[in-house]
């Protein structure tokens, strides 16, 4: 059996408490008095860390075991393809300041593709993560949907990525989760949707408030009711405490019509500020001729932001 350290983590802590005693070994009597307690707290400090490290590998295995999967590398992506500046329109926007102040609220921002419709997921993300970075009242949860990985995003897989982001928040693990685990391990089987829905929700009770942001969703599975199914627990998760609701979606009239009337709706484009600030960042790709050129190369930046304005 793997208490999660070794016979060799037990040997430093003795060579330490060994290391102690021996500098006080001919000291007087109340230096060696001073080396005992010295000794204790050395043993107390050794196993406590040996505890915090069995209790985080209990932890990290776990939160594996709810997925695998992490979204937090296509975040880091996303955002280093932000140009500065870029999206700050939207965080300005009332109505995401509505959205992001209230309770049980939604905001939905379809767009046209191309828009930029993911890094504006990312960057609220961003901002949301930054706001309540030192607040662990605040779950925060974020999904980027993509068709080509349909079958490792069915409603089951991303209600535990889900559950798992809010749990790592949190940063414990409540005993019901630890039960589902041990009672699923023994039997090598998988929990349901049922059990990972309870799940979120009892850990949702725990928090003051709680924002989830779901990118491309719809590029989230059609198959056997796959994407109303998700949007159903979510709307069952958000109604019960405070939850905030940010998705983007390319304009389907089927995914419009399931969000409530009271939603919130943001239409993303590029705007001309956009635009221009991610030409600024790339000029250095144009020809030589038209970067020699101040003239030239505005005329280029105002013919391209005219295009995209349509």
């Amino acid at each position: 059996m793997s208490f999660g350290f070794s016979l060799g983590d037990f040997l430093r802590v003795v060579e330490l408490t060994n290391g102690i005693r021996t500098r006080f070994v001919d000291s007087p009597f109340q230096f060696r008095a001073i080396s005992e307690d010295q000794t204790t707290f050395a043993i107390r400090d050794g196993v406590d860390q040996l505890i915090e490290r069995q209790d985080n590998q209990d932890q990290q295995r776990i939160l594996d075991w709810l997925t695998p999967i992490s979204y937090g590398a296509q975040q880091s992506d996303f955002l280093g393809r932000r140009q500065e500046g870029t999206g700050q329109w939207l965080l300005d926007s009332l109505e995401f300041q509505n959205w992001l102040h209230g309770n049980g609220q939604t905001l939905f921002c379809p767009g046209m593709p191309g828009a930029g419709k993911t890094i504006i997921a990312s960057i609220v993300a961003d901002h949301i993560c930054n706001k309540y970075q030192y607040d662990s009242s605040i779950g925060i949860a974020y999904l980027f949907c993509n068709f080509r990985r349909d079958e490792e995003q069915k409603p089951i897989d991303l209600l535990a990525s889900l559950l798992k982001q809010l749990i790592q928040r949190l940063k414990s693990i409540s005993h019901t989760v630890r039960t589902l685990y041990e009672h699923h391990s023994e039997r090598q089987t998988r929990p349901s949707l049922n059990e990972i829905s309870k799940e979120l929700i009892s850990i949702v009770r725990r928090l003051s408030k709680f924002f989830i942001v779901v990118d491309a969703f719809d590029e989230c599975r059609v198959a056997d009711g796959g994407r109303q199914q998700f949007l159903s627990e979510l709307f069952k998760l958000q109604a019960d405490n405070n939850g905030c609701l940010f998705t983007t979606s390319r304009f389907v009239p089927e995914i419009t019509k399931d969000f409530p009337d009271n939603s919130i709706s943001l239409e993303i484009r590029a705007t001309d500020q956009d635009v221009e600030w991610y030409l600024d960042g790339h000029l250095s790709r144009l020809p030589s001729f038209v970067k020699s050129s101040p003239d030239l190369e505005n005329e280029v930046k105002t013919k391209i932001v005219k295009a995209v304005s349509g």
